[in-house]
């Protein structure tokens, strides 16, 4: 199998991509997303370069089911984060904002489920409540609010708590009820500084990693 995905590899690099980037006449944001995601491109740096460079030319995300999924991962995990709170933030269509504009309370399947000037959207495939787009909530609860499992670790004995902070949204305040007990993570800015404060429940450790560190610290239960 490692050697078919090997060779997958090496056809899609030879025939989709140059100096890194995707080729001029693949160039979308999702084939950046992918290629970066799923460690497919030969230069990830630069095919996030050039995933940001998409994403800020346009001002808006161009994904649908298979790339949204992960764009905002894509963008954050190659140091693109304030890129990625753009599009959490925008308000405009297409966004999840404007579906919350729009009256939703909970998340579409069409980017355009409904639009003020022209109602429903396309009515054969349109559902007001659906997981597609809903994958966004994985990014807040993980990179906005910093809670995250290690895979190692099942039912969160090990929690990951790393939030990445932007100024733009002031204050975030999570509670997961887990396996291992309550999981808190609540941060908010007053004036420059940032204040932190988060709880690790009995039984679980919490591997905390601070803004603009990039060192992780075990730190036992409490708050």
């Amino acid at each position: 199998m490692m050697a078919k995905r090997e060779k997958s590899i090496e056809a899609f690099r030879r025939e989709y991509m140059k100096d890194g980037r995707i080729a001029e006449d693949y160039a979308t944001q999702t084939a950046c997303v992918l290629a970066c995601h799923f460690d497919i491109s030969n230069n990830i740096a630069e095919t996030a370069k050039q995933l940001n460079e998409l994403v800020t030319e346009c001002g808006h995300l161009k994904t649908g089911f298979v790339g949204t999924p992960y764009l905002l991962h894509a963008l954050t995990d190659n140091g693109y984060a304030e890129t990625a709170y753009s599009l959490i933030l925008r308000e405009e269509y297409p966004s999840w904002l404007f579906s919350v504009k729009m009256g939703a309370t909970t998340i579409w399947e069409r980017w355009n489920s409904y639009m003020v000037d022209k109602g429903m959207g396309p009515r054969g495939m349109n559902s007001f409540n659906h997981y597609a787009y809903g994958c966004v909530c994985e990014w807040i609860w993980e990179t906005a609010a910093g809670i995250a499992c290690d895979s190692s670790a099942p039912g969160f004995a090990k929690i990951v708590m790393s939030p990445i902070p932007d100024k733009r949204l002031g204050h975030v305040e999570a509670e997961y009820q887990s396996a291992a007990g309550l999981i808190r993570s609540a941060w908010r800015y007053e004036g420059e500084q940032w204040i932190w404060d988060f709880t690790v429940p009995e039984g679980a450790v919490g591997v905390v990693t601070v803004p603009g560190q990039d060192e992780a610290k075990e730190y036992p239960a409490g708050t």
